[in-house]
């Protein structure tokens, strides 16, 4: 599986319908598609999918046809996603009527072409589950805890400083955080 850290977006036109392709992390989704009807309030049509895991590691799906006919926009975007293997992304396409009726078909073909025209323009990542953890240590081992951080390419999303030492919450896979807990060993306490 990929996913995506940024926006990517293309756009196509069939028969003088404007399709403009978003790909957005899942985290972003909601918000862009505020952003887009405001910026697109001429749009006719703002045709959406994505798949996300959730707390359990299922993969969660969802397509709208936002007014197209049944199954002829949302399905086809969901589509690129799963032949893509892209998860926790959204694809969302912006339709312009250009005044000439496409069809099922059409339809079909050309959300599913804006679909693939904003993945070839993203750059794709491994996917990876990323995990929470909170730790402590003494402050005499701060500077030891930091820099194995560093090394193992773990996240300090907070650090706090207290009467007994430092806690830090930090978010990485799980190989890189069995790695850091066999290097320090009891150096660390998890929380």
């Amino acid at each position: 599986m990929v996913t995506i850290d940024l926006i990517f977006s293309d756009r196509i036109e069939i028969k003088q319908s404007k399709f403009m392709g978003y790909l957005i992390p899942i985290a972003l989704y909601e918000e862009e598609m505020k952003r887009l009807r405001e910026k697109h309030s001429k749009a006719v049509h703002f045709v959406s999918a994505y798949r996300m895991l959730n707390e359990f590691d299922q993969i969660v799906e969802y397509s709208g046809d936002d007014g197209e006919p049944k199954g002829t926009s949302g399905k086809p975007t969901l589509s690129v996603l799963q032949g893509h293997e892209l998860i926790n992304a959204a694809i969302i396409t912006v339709r312009y009527f250009g005044g000439t009726k496409l069809g099922p078909g059409g339809l079909v073909r050309a959300y599913a072409e804006a679909a693939n025209a904003a993945c070839s323009a993203a750059m794709f990542i491994p996917y990876e589950k990323l995990l929470i953890q909170k730790i402590t240590c003494d402050y005499s081992h701060v500077s030891m805890v930091e820099y194995e951080i560093t090394c193992e390419h773990i996240r300090i999303v907070t650090k706090e400083f207290g009467e007994r030492g430092a806690m830090f919450e930090i978010v990485a896979t799980k190989e890189n955080l069995e790695r850091f807990y066999s290097t320090l060993g009891r150096t660390i306490h998890i929380v």
